[in-house]
């Protein structure tokens, strides 16, 4: 029995951005953290860099912390109560996270794209060895949407999860809807304040969101879905002639992660995937400027509700694992671990992204002559496909015309084909652009 204990030690493995945050939180705010739930001291770090990481940890205070080099140190040593792993990736991390279980140990991690993938397996060693994993900043930073899907709003019947999960991309698109950037130019701001990698593929083309996607989906819908199941698409092909259009038709356009709960409850299946979306101004949503993220959640009890803040940074991602180590504190001090595990009891195939039925909004340049407004309803109609609006929008030089439509909801294949006869016409110069249009449901 552990009932009583007066301090619990914790060790992080990886003294990063984000790890460096964490210690900086457990430093300044110890005092009010032990108020609120128990005493809790940083006893010891694992980081390669050594030199770079004692200077920090003194700067902050944190003069006492053991540092090393091996993090097998933290796991060997049975003081530690609690592992933090924040040194990223899925290899090393999935080995430190795994010895740290079988060892007995509560853990806390950011690490999306480990859950993603290996999730359920490391779901499955904690529950074994009856010890926690908590991952709170694994998904939108210090918004604390995973403790309100698995706690605050554990007795609805989930929907839909919608958010901007991703605040690179919500910048950009930002800046290029208000100051009339084109991508690249949007990007390369991005990366000169920091919101953007050197290589920012993981962020544009979909891939971090993804990752968040699949695993509130799993939590939601109680059916494991990992990273792969995912269907995702990039924001890279937007122009500022995408956004002008959107405004003009009532719309904003936002990288959106997409998880919906169709069918029976304990049937049916999961519709997943991320994509750039045009929204109506007026969904909430639509309003998340700059790098903020925002979780848009529906239950059959709570109806609507979202959760907005910082989706990322050192210290909005320290305070959410910090928030899971003060849990898994009061667990160890109460000695009641392993009452947060995993709830994916069903198998629920996720929907082909071919099947996605959806409205969308498609840009195309064309030679201006007679007959090809005849000859894109007839492409249209081939495919089964029918328009909502179609417009004449601009001239291009002297012999083209650009031409906007939006359809009535169709399948994705459905709309892949037409697309692909449009492009095969006569008349048509290129299909610039397409996106998908979400209905209003306020």
């Amino acid at each position: 029995m552990v009932v009583g204990k007066s301090e619990i030690k914790v060790g992080i493995v990886g003294l990063g951005t984000v790890g460096g945050g964490t210690a900086t939180v457990l430093a300044q705010n110890a005092d009010v953290i032990a108020a609120r739930a128990t005493a809790i001291r940083l006893a010891a770090v694992a980081d390669i860099a050594t030199e770079k990481t004692r200077a920090f940890l003194d700067n902050i205070g944190l003069t006492d912390t053991v540092l090393t080099d091996n993090w097998h140190d933290l796991i060997d040593n049975p003081d530690i109560d609690i592992i933090v792993e924040t040194i990223g990736g899925t290899n090393l991390a999935r080995e430190v996270i795994s010895a740290a279980l079988k060892a007995g140990k509560s853990v806390v991690t950011a690490n999306k794209d480990l859950l993603a993938l290996h999730g359920g397996e490391l779901l499955a060693i904690a529950e074994e060895k009856q010890t926690d994993l908590f991952f709170e900043a694994a998904v939108a930073g210090g918004i604390p949407v995973v403790q309100a899907v698995k706690e605050g709003l554990a007795g609805n019947r989930f929907k839909s999860i919608m958010g901007i999960v991703n605040g690179t991309t919500n910048f950009i698109l930002t800046k290029m809807s208000e100051t009339g950037e084109d991508f690249a130019d949007a990007l390369a701001e991005a990366q000169r304040l920091g919101y953007a990698e050197a290589d920012p593929t993981s962020d544009i083309e979909g891939y971090d969101a993804a990752r968040k996607v699949a695993i509130l989906s799993s939590m939601a819908f109680n059916s494991r879905v990992t990273f792969d199941m995912v269907a995702c698409e990039g924001i890279t092909h937007i122009s500022k002639w995408d956004m002008r259009y959107a405004d003009e038709f009532g719309y904003a356009i936002k990288m959106l992660g997409i998880a919906r709960h169709c069918g029976d409850q304990d049937g049916g299946y999961i519709d997943a995937r991320v994509h750039p979306v045009m929204i109506p101004k007026n969904h909430p949503l639509a309003t998340v400027r700059d790098s903020y993220n925002a979780v848009y959640v529906e239950g059959n009890a709570v109806e609507k509700t979202m959760f907005y803040g910082r989706g990322a940074g050192a210290l909005p991602t320290g305070s959410a694992i910090v928030g899971d180590i003060i849990q898994a504190a009061r667990n160890i001090v109460h000695n009641c671990k392993a009452r947060w595990g995993c709830t994916c009891y069903l198998n629920l195939p996720v929907l082909p992204i071919d099947e996605v039925e959806s409205k969308y909004y498609v840009r195309i340049c064309v030679y201006d002559t007679v007959g090809v407004l005849a000859a894109l309803a007839s492409a249209l109609t081939a495919n089964n496909i029918s328009a909502d609006a179609v417009i004449q929008k601009r001239k291009i030089g002297e012999d083209k015309a650009e031409i906007v439509l939006i359809t009535h909801k169709v399948r994705h294949a459905d709309m892949m084909a037409a697309l692909k006869a449009i492009s095969d016409l006569d008349c048509t110069c290129e299909v610039s652009d397409y996106i998908r249009v979400e209905e209003d449901e306020n």
